[in-house]
């Protein structure tokens, strides 16, 4: 054996990637400038492209991905449509998926498809990943059917279990599909029983997010997400009202939206104005830096009328990374984030359950919350970090590469 040669094999050349996403860098979806981090600190070269224009706001950190994203409007139209005639057997494959699939007009879709292709080719890329089973993971299904490459996607809630078009379909026609919790996997294989799916949770940074070395908190609980019927604040404020006035905790929601002023009324008409702050859209560092002074971390989401939910909420693992004893509903990959040595489950849309669940957890000693907190690290450290997610995605995308090359 050579000196340079080594006894596991040559390490695997770093993936080319373009992640074909409908806007970046966006203030709330920090799971995918996070996923895109953790790609590349495995040492694989990720090139953001995104379908739309959009230049509105993003966490800090993110704001040097600004000008590295590509975007469709950029691509030449013309260049595209030589390079999709070049490929007639491609061009061939991704007219039938475009057929089939009824979300997108076929043309439209082409068009879009052929300027990504090309893209692709152009960056050196081997595999598409998209984010969202929407317009973003059709483009990148036919996208790779022109340019001969691989091709995945992520779902993960809207986009799932709310209007949806065309699942079963990209289901079946993606190399491979990653889902953010076991229920969603167990709902594609329903879905298109020969779907190659992982689960890959949208994981945290276990060293950015860390517990308080005060073992003492401000006494008030945390709830963190957009103000949006999924969140379940009504359900929240409800629970709140039930217990004693001298029973009642503070609670401080970061996050704005469309119900923002619907809810702040509805917090003033059950007389809860002086318990439930609102402190709008923060960035992640202020979670970073304020979350771990909190007493624990309430997450009462709830399926919407027209069956949209949660399916793996970041801000409930960055609750486990940072220590915080956790009452969370028991929906869809918070039944795997949150078990009885962290925190505490109550039914969707229950009042009654969350309001006895809000008074065990504030009702808890400092050393019952630190051993609760403590628990819910080592569990988030174990399974949901980004580390973790970088290294499923990495092997399934390889998997799906050497077994096209054996074709």
């Amino acid at each position: 054996m050579s000196a340079s040669a080594s006894p596991i094999g040559p390490r695997p050349e770093p993936l080319a990637i373009l992640y074909v996403l409908d806007a970046f860098p966006v203030l709330s979806e920090t799971f995918i400038s996070n996923e895109i981090r953790a790609m590349r600190r495995m040492g694989h070269r990720i090139v953001p492209f995104s379908l739309s224009h959009y230049n509105g706001p993003c966490q800090p950190e993110d704001e040097p991905m600004k000008a590295e994203t590509l975007r469709l409007a950029d691509v030449s139209t013309v260049r595209a449509a030589v390079f999709a005639a070049m490929h007639p057997r491609g061009m061939a494959a991704a007219m039938r998926f475009a057929n089939r699939q009824k979300g997108l007009r076929p043309r439209s879709l082409l068009r879009a498809a052929a300027r990504v292709a090309l893209t692709a080719r152009q960056q050196g890329c081997s595999h598409l990943h998209a984010h969202y089973a929407a317009a973003t993971s059709a483009t990148a299904i036919a996208a790779a059917a022109i340019a001969g490459l691989t091709c995945s996607f992520i779902g993960h809630g809207c986009d799932i279990y709310g209007p949806s078009f065309d699942l079963p379909v990209k289901l079946a026609s993606a190399d491979v599909v990653f889902a953010t919790c076991d229920d969603m996997a167990n709902d594609f294989r329903r879905m298109a029983p020969l779907v190659n799916v992982r689960v890959a949770t949208c994981g945290v940074d276990p060293g950015r997010f860390v517990p308080s070395t005060d073992a003492a908190s401000n006494g008030r609980l945390l709830a963190i997400g957009r103000l949006v019927e999924q969140k379940g604040y009504p359900v929240l404020f409800e629970a709140l009202a039930r217990l004693p006035a001298d029973r009642r905790p503070a609670v401080d929601i970061v996050g704005g939206g469309p119900m923002e002023e619907e809810l702040k009324q509805l917090a003033i008409d059950t007389g809860l104005g002086g318990s439930v702050h609102f402190l709008g859209r923060m960035p992640s560092a202020w979670i970073a830096r304020e979350g771990p002074r909190y007493q624990g971390f309430v997450a009462p989401y709830v399926v919407c009328r027209d069956n949209d939910k949660d399916t793996g909420p970041v801000a409930v693992k960055e609750a486990l990374a940072m220590g915080l004893p956790i009452v969370a509903s028991r929906l869809m990959g918070m039944k795997e984030y949150v078990n009885p040595s962290c925190g505490r489950h109550v039914e969707p849309g229950d009042a009654g359950d969350l309001a006895d669940a809000i008074a065990w957890l504030t009702g808890l000693t400092g050393a019952q919350r630190q051993a609760l907190g403590a628990a819910g690290r080592q569990h988030a450290l174990a399974n949901f970090t980004l580390a973790a997610q970088a290294a499923i995605n990495t092997a399934a995308i390889r998997e799906v590469q050497a077994a096209r090359a054996l074709r």
